[in-house]
């Protein structure tokens, strides 16, 4: 089974991605953690997201390894938090971070069927993309209480993070079985049957009424550029990968 440069150099770029989208949140959870904020449920939410997206980074390398290619490193930019000062706006972020990240995945599924790369897509649409669309239900229903609740939006905790931190069960709860939907190891290249056009491309949609923050999950299909490695070239390609 060959792997496609053009898969593989968007590979690249998605997992500079999902770094960024690690250090966002890890960067978010240790502002809770402050002692003039001093949400710790909340802060531990968010820091257990960030080990879950590295989680998922270090999975998409490992089947880059699998398949032959290997991660072009590129730069990762300093995480644009300073503005979520506030659980309301913490929240939002965090949900269109989210979302862009599943519009990568999308865009790679269909990157990898276009290149009848039946492996690349069933993996990327079993391990990467169906965990993303459970966080943004996840945060649709968080972000539902947070506007019941009042959050703040300006830094200056209010009743309704105290109550959020205490009595939401997703903050609260400690979870102590990490999923295993996208970082389980990708099954073997022999595993991989049936040819790439038993794989349907996903209808691209862009609804023009959606605001971006509403929790609407299952028809985000909208058209956007995969991030790229550090020069945009395509990622090398290992010397005698042709000969496997």
């Amino acid at each position: 089974h060959g792997f496609p440069p053009s898969v593989e150099e968007a590979l690249c770029g998605v997992t500079g991605a999902q770094l960024e989208l690690h250090y966002c949140l890890q960067a978010l959870g240790e502002y809770f953690d402050q002692s003039h904020v001093a949400l710790r449920n909340i802060s531990k939410f968010f820091l257990h997201q960030a080990l879950e997206e590295r989680k998922a980074a270090e999975a998409l390398m490992k089947y880059q390894q699998e398949r032959g290619g290997h991660y072009c490193s590129k730069t990762i930019q300093k995480p644009n938090c300073d503005y979520a000062v506030g659980l309301m706006k913490a929240l939002e972020l965090a949900m269109v971070q989210w979302k862009t990240m599943l519009r990568y995945f999308e865009e790679l599924y269909t990157l990898s069927v276009e290149n009848a790369d039946p492996h690349s897509a069933n993996t990327i649409k079993k391990q990467f993309i169906g965990p993303k669309i459970q966080k943004i239900k996840l945060m649709g229903d968080l972000l539902t209480n947070a506007r019941r609740l009042d959050c703040s939006q300006d830094g200056r905790n209010s009743l309704g993070d105290y109550f959020m931190d205490r009595l939401q069960k997703e903050f609260r709860t400690s979870i102590e079985s990490e999923s295993s939907d996208h970082c389980s190891p990708c099954p073997p290249l022999q595993e991989c049957t049936g040819a790439a056009e038993g794989l349907k491309r996903p209808q691209r949609e862009c609804s023009q009424h959606r605001n971006g923050i509403g929790p609407i999950y299952a028809t985000i299909h909208c058209t956007t550029m995969l991030p790229q490695c550090n020069n945009g070239t395509r990622a090398k390609v290992k010397q005698g990968r042709e000969g496997l």
